[in-house]
Formats: structure tokens, sequence, C-alpha cells
């Protein structure tokens, strides 16, 4: 009889556990699991907490970036019913992100907490949702923040990747203006053609900033750096935005003013910008000449260095000229808000043969000596140095084929130049109205001003081998010594 029973006991256990390996590979128990749950849940009282995208000055909420980043590395993920699959930085990577319908489940300490993602309809605001148990509240939800950040901070840090901003027209109900795409430009401070000696002093004084924290603090000052590049189109100057942020590894906002819609706009673009970026506004001596009607002059400094500028640190801001001879406004220039001026010129013999290193591959070539005599005689005026990199790029299999091809077009481009010098010198002179006496007429200011505009670009390519400087603002010059 004992024995009977011990054999039912026995054949009841082994049952038991083979019924319950057979649920655990089905759907049953998961079935069975989510009824069990749900009914548990309605015996407890729950807390919620919203996480906006933006707050109400229209800022990115980090705290937002930093939770999607964790939620779309847990499994739970993978396994809701809706989840949005984007393409990631590289070809390979997948990202996964909430859906307005997904609910997703976590577990930190024990405690159960779900997240949702919301968007509102009337201005289009989204908004992650965690909900707890409010018995929990207390024990984890501070623990379980930190963590987040933490776990996102080491995802960002594997996945590091480097991202172009651009602003959109403003719409109505429009939070966020800024679009962005992977930064993939393969320029580095490597690549960038520039005089050897100058390249060096730049990226010394963007590793002296990026250490200068508690020294900018204790000057009472913002941690922001500001550059002008100036020089002709072709000359290398977004290149070396595009290997200034490679470098730096910040992001890049770059402002198109043809879309901003006044001065106010201008500013709540500067505080949607982030920390650790460079926030680059190219083409500034055209906008200050045309006298935009959208964005004033006023607007312009304030985004340079009013009180709007502090509303983040750790920023490196980048005008780009086509010659700062032309720029009237000396406010404009002052030191404090352009601190580093960098003149990038067309090309002469020394950046000549850097391009033929880079492009062909030829460090030395019997053609050489041709090449620095026409740019001893005036050859610097003529070609800049993404005009050569193209003819090179054109005839890449023949460096000598190259060579030729570069020194017939200086050669054809300087007597092009010095017709068009002489016939405009002509034009000038019989449009000035001058009197014998060299008296210069009141009607004729504005057209000799116009013809001093146009050829800025000219007086400032005919000079010789103009040498290239890095121009320290004399504000910080007590900042590069002591670290600054």
């Amino acid at each position: 009889m004992i024995s009977t029973t011990i054999v039912l006991a026995f054949l009841a256990i082994f049952t038991g556990f083979f019924l319950l390996r057979f649920l655990s590979k089905t759907s049953v128990l998961q079935i069975l699991l989510r009824f069990w749950r749900s009914f548990e849940d309605h015996f407890h009282v729950y807390q919620f907490y919203k996480v906006p995208q933006f707050n109400d000055h229209f800022q990115e909420n980090q705290l937002y970036r930093k939770v999607s980043t964790y939620l779309s590395s847990l499994p739970a993920m993978e396994d809701s019913d809706f989840t949005n699959l984007f393409s990631g930085p590289k070809s390979n990577d997948i990202v996964l992100h909430l859906d307005s319908k997904q609910v997703i489940q976590d577990n930190f300490l024990s405690a159960r907490v779900w997240w949702s993602n919301e968007k509102s309809e009337t201005n289009g605001k989204r908004t992650l949702l965690l909900k707890l148990r409010k018995k929990d509240k207390r024990r984890i939800l501070r623990p379980y923040l930190q963590h987040i950040l933490s776990e996102a901070d080491e995802i960002e840090q594997s996945k590091k990747e480097i991202k172009l901003y651009m602003n959109l027209e403003r719409e109505p109900h429009e939070n966020g203006r800024w679009r962005w795409v992977s930064f993939t430009h393969p320029a580095t401070m490597d690549t960038v053609v520039m005089d050897g000696d100058l390249k060096n002093k730049v990226k010394a004084d963007l590793e002296s900033f990026l250490k200068s924290k508690q020294y900018y603090h204790r000057l009472g000052r913002v941690w922001k750096r500001s550059y002008l590049l100036f020089g002709a189109s072709g000359t290398g100057k977004s290149s070396f935005i595009a290997a200034m942020a490679k470098f730096l590894n910040f992001d890049v906002y770059d402002i198109d003013i043809s879309k901003v819609s006044d001065d106010s706009d201008l500013k709540m673009l500067l505080l949607q910008t982030t920390s650790r970026s460079m926030i680059v506004i190219e083409d500034l001596d055209r906008f200050l000449l045309e006298n935009s009607k959208v964005v004033s002059l006023s607007g312009v400094l304030n985004f340079m260095d009013g009180i709007v500028s502090c509303c983040g640190e750790e920023r490196v801001m980048i005008f780009t000229m086509n010659s700062k001879d032309q720029v009237v406004e000396e406010a404009v220039m002052r030191p404090g808000r352009i601190d580093v001026h960098i003149n990038f010129p067309l090309c002469d013999f020394s950046a000549f043969k850097s391009l033929a290193n880079n492009y062909l591959g030829v460090k030395e070539h019997k053609l050489f000596p041709q090449v620095e005599e026409i740019f001893q005689t005036g050859g610097t005026s003529l070609l800049s140095p993404a005009e050569i990199g193209e003819i090179m790029i054109s005839n890449r299999n023949s460096p000598t084929r190259a060579l030729r091809s570069v020194i017939s077009a200086l050669q054809n481009n300087s007597k092009n130049s010095q017709k068009l010098i002489e016939h405009r010198s002509v034009r000038s002179r019989d449009e000035s109205g001058e009197a014998e006496g060299g008296v210069l007429c009141r009607e004729s200011v504005h057209t000799v001003r116009e013809f001093r505009k146009l050829y800025g670009l000219l007086r400032m390519g005919s000079r010789r081998k103009e040498e290239q400087s890095l121009d320290l603002g004399s504000v910080d010059k007590e900042g590069s010594r002591h670290g600054g």
C-alpha cells in the first residue's frame, strides 16, 4: 500500500514536471502569466512620471534622449508587438524605438516598471511615460534613473557618432526645429591641406579649450570658443570645419539664416543646441553686406556673445567669410566675439605640394620647378586648392599628365586674370567721375564702394604668398598662458 502511494506520488511529480516543461515551450504559460499579472495589477496603486522631449523653453530634455537610448537596448523592445526599426549610423546597425502604441516592461531591484511613448495631437510633443507601483517609488525611483543614465552613457560612448543638424522653416506648433543626419564627412586634421605649424597651433588651441572649464568659470566667462575662417571659395574652409568636428568629436549645428524668421527665432535655435557641439554660420560677410531684413546685425551680435549664448557650455562657434576686408562692422570682429582668425589663402606652392602628395602620391617630380616658377610670378592668385585638386582627381592615373594640366590651367588663368584686372581698372576710372584735379564726384561714391566690394577677393589674391597666421584675440592671450 505504501509502495503504491510512493509510485503514484512519483508519477504525479513527473507528470507535473513534464507538463511544466511542455508549457514553458509554448505560449500558454506566457498567457497564464500575463493573466495573473493583470489580475495582480488591479490591487496596486501606481505612480506615473512623464519625461517630455522638450522643456517649457523648447530646449531638448537630455533625460529624454538618454531614456530612449536605454530603452532601445532592452530585450523587451525586441519582444514587443510594436517596435519601430531605424537604420543606425553604420550600414549593419538597426536601432529600435518605442512606438506610440507600445508598452514595454523593465525590472530593477525586484520591482517591475513600465514605459510607454505618447505624442500630443495638438503640438506634436513626444513624451515618455514611466509607470511604477507606488509602494516601490521611494525604494527604486532615484536609483533606477541613475542606472538609466549610467547605462545610456556607456551605450552612447560605445556607439558615438557625429551628427549634422540642420534648421527647418518655422511652422505652427513646431517644437524641434533641428533635424539631423549622420555626419560622415571624410576630412580629418591629417588630410586637410594647411601649413603644418598653423595646423598644430589650432589643434593645441582646441585641446587647451577642452581642458579649461574651471579656468573659464574662474574668469566668469562662458566656456565657449569662436573662430573666423576667411578665404575665397574652394580654399578648404568647409573641409576644415569637418576636420575640427572629427578632432573634437562634437556634433555640428549648421544654421541656414535664410530659414530664420527673425532675431527671436535665431535665439530659439541657439537654445535648442546642446553642449559639446559646433555651431556654424557660413558666408557671414554676405549676410552683413546684404543688410538682411529678417535678422538684424544686433541679433547676430547677441547670438555671438549675448546673454542667450551662455545657455550651454563647451561649444565652439564658427563663422566663415570670403574676405573679412569687406566687413565694415568692427563690432563683429572685436575680441570676445571672434577669438581666433584663420586665413585660408589661394593655393601657393607649398599647398600645391601637399595636394600632389595627397591626390597623386607624388612628393617630388621633374615638373615641380616649373610649377614653383609659375607661383612665384603670380600663379598663387589664380586657383584655389579645390580647383587644383579637381584637376588632379581627373588625371589621377597619370601624375605627369595631372601636373601638366595644372601648369596649363595656371598659365591660362594668369593671362585671363591680368586682362580682367586691366579691363575693370579702366572701367572703374571711367565710372569714378574724377576731374582733372583728382576730385571725386559725390554721385560716384556708391559706384566706387561697390567696386571695392567686388574686388575684395582680387586684392586678397594678388598678394604674394600671404603668410598664414593664427590671430588670437587680445582678451584670450592671458588665457593661452594659463591653458585657456
